[in-house]
């Protein structure tokens, strides 16, 4: 894939995703507002109910020692007789209704024994109401009358409700100077504030006060806050006018958990599939940007591979010219001479195909490996002599500091030494001087440890990271110094873990490396 296109994909990707997110949190948010607005309504409303409550109860009290107008406690003063009369048609009968309606007002004197604060009587209007309607033939009306009739007052009134809102305005003067705790009472907020909120389905505790003029009065309860961010307030004791003294506030601490709490399924389902997108997402991009890693690998080990098997094919093949030569076809040292030049280019080429399909092999798990109980020491001296040649042609050593009591391992002779030529090929390889290498043990409780230091070239802390990997060969520019495929190291410790063991590396630029193997004992 073009890396432009590769790159373009990944923003458009990601900017969709983030899109979603921002969506899912918006929509999240918008459902808590409704529920936070919703809730505040509800509030409100419990309020409203509660302080309407409290002062239809306060003039209920009042009113009902007037319903009776004949009680000892009044005298009448005045009474003023009023009638209304009123026309209205029925034309399915052709018929004309005239309705009469007499009012009759009595003025009282109460006793002012019902308002503590009063020091006189009180006056007190009550109202009577009596309506007649008489039926009569459209045909036996003159229309004068009729006309006359319908510009009368054409309203019923309720005078139940009158009287109560003329007795609301007489006795108002008077409970207003009543101390607050003689009009309502702990007991009877508590108890309506509770029931509605249970009406409204609000599963909330609840804290209240009242205050006058924004000064606090005694009725409040006892953790009541008036900073409290879940406050809600209401006028209580409104006169005629629309006016109060007084505010009745209440704290609702379970706000949040009653607005929370009715988003939360949903919001808990968003937020879970929203990182199920996201880890897909991350899973799909990591995928991608290992598929350009392997893809690059690949087209890193072709080359590698071609420039390995291309010296080999160009020796075999000026061998092969050569002994065709006549001159040298009867120089039989000559001959001898190419012909085992062609042999180890042979097998070198081999051994390059060797380690490909071992690799492969143990990706599927196909390798076979028949272990047995071997001494870890001496295999690590005959692994030695394999490059004992190379490390003396370039004036270099190899010394075994062997301090382990116990190296009986099981393993498999053929792979685990090859595990140690490979260590130990690339301390070769990577000593730009000549090669300086020691080989360690030490037993740690139960295990052995073997450790191969050399004073190379070393390597920097990313590649340490990789070098194990597959493929995987530090990058040097366009000079390869040294030849390989960046299989040897993935091979080793996928043996060293077949047996159960670990490895590790220690390096430092420019001071060499330190290849480390924890393997088991047995007895």
């Amino acid at each position: 894939m073009n890396k432009k296109l590769f790159f373009i994909l990944v923003v458009l990707m990601s900017l969709s995703l983030i899109g979603i997110i921002f969506v899912q949190g918006y929509w999240i948010k918008g459902a808590v507002d409704d529920k936070e607005e919703q809730f505040s309504y509800n509030a409100k409303q419990v309020l409203i109910k509660v302080s309407n409550e409290i002062q239809n109860r306060e003039l209920e009290e009042y009113y009902i020692k007037f319903i009776d107008s004949d009680t000892t406690n009044s005298k009448l003063e005045e009474s003023k007789l009023t009638e209304y009369s009123y026309t209205s048609e029925n034309k399915l009968r052709n018929q004309s209704l005239f309705h009469t309606e007499s009012i009759l007002e009595e003025d009282y004197k109460v006793s002012s024994g019902f308002l503590s604060t009063a020091h006189d009587s009180i006056p007190f209007t009550k109202l009577i109401n009596k309506r007649v309607t008489n039926i009569v033939s459209r045909r036996n009306l003159d229309n004068n009358n009729t006309l006359s009739a319908r510009q009368q007052i054409s309203r019923m009134m309720r005078m139940d409700q009158v009287e109560k809102d003329i007795l609301r305005s007489s006795i108002a003067d008077y409970t207003s100077k009543l101390p607050l705790h003689n009009r309502v009472s702990d007991e009877e907020i508590k108890r309506l504030i509770t029931n509605e909120l249970k009406n409204r389905d609000l599963d909330t505790d609840f804290e209240y006060g009242i205050y006058s003029n924004s000064i606090a009065t005694n009725l409040h309860s006892e953790n009541f806050s008036l900073n409290h961010p879940a406050t809600y307030g209401v006028p209580l004791f409104v006169d005629n006018t629309g006016n109060s003294n007084y505010q009745l506030l209440v704290n609702l601490p379970g706000k949040k958990k009653v607005v929370l709490s009715s988003v939360v399924l949903m919001a808990a389902l968003s937020i879970i599939f929203t990182l199920i997108i996201v880890i897909a997402y991350s899973s799909a991009l990591s995928q991608l940007i290992k598929q350009r890693q392997i893809s690059q690998i690949k087209t890193d080990f072709i080359n590698n591979m071609t420039h390995e098997f291309k010296t080999p094919i160009a020796t075999i093949n000026l061998a092969l010219d050569a002994i065709k030569n006549p001159k040298i076809k009867n120089d039989e040292e000559k001959t001898k001479r190419y012909l085992q030049m062609i042999r180890d280019e042979n097998k070198r080429m081999h051994g390059q195909v060797e380690n490909v399909l071992r690799i492969s092999k143990l990706e599927n798990n196909e390798l076979d490996l028949k272990k047995e109980r071997i001494q870890l020491h001496d295999l690590v001296e005959e692994a030695i002599t394999h490059v004992q040649l190379l490390v003396e042609d370039r004036g270099g050593y190899v010394k075994t500091h062997f301090a382990a009591l116990r190296s009986s391992i099981l393993a498999n002779p053929d792979h685990f030494t090859n595990v140690v030529v490979n260590i130990l090929d690339n301390a070769v390889k990577y000593s730009p001087e000549e090669p300086k290498i020691d080989v360690y043990t030490e037993n740690v409780k139960n295990y052995i440890i073997l450790k191969i230091r050399d004073q190379g070239s070393g390597m920097s802390k990313i590649v340490q990271k990789k070098i194990f990997e597959k493929f995987y060969r530090e990058h040097t520019g366009d000079i390869h110094n040294v030849k390989g495929h960046g299989l040897g190291l993935a091979y080793t410790k996928r043996i060293v873990e077949d047996h159960h063991g670990e490895i590790t590396v220690e390096s430092e630029k420019g001071k060499g490396s330190t290849f480390i193997i924890k393997l088991p004992l047995i007895s």
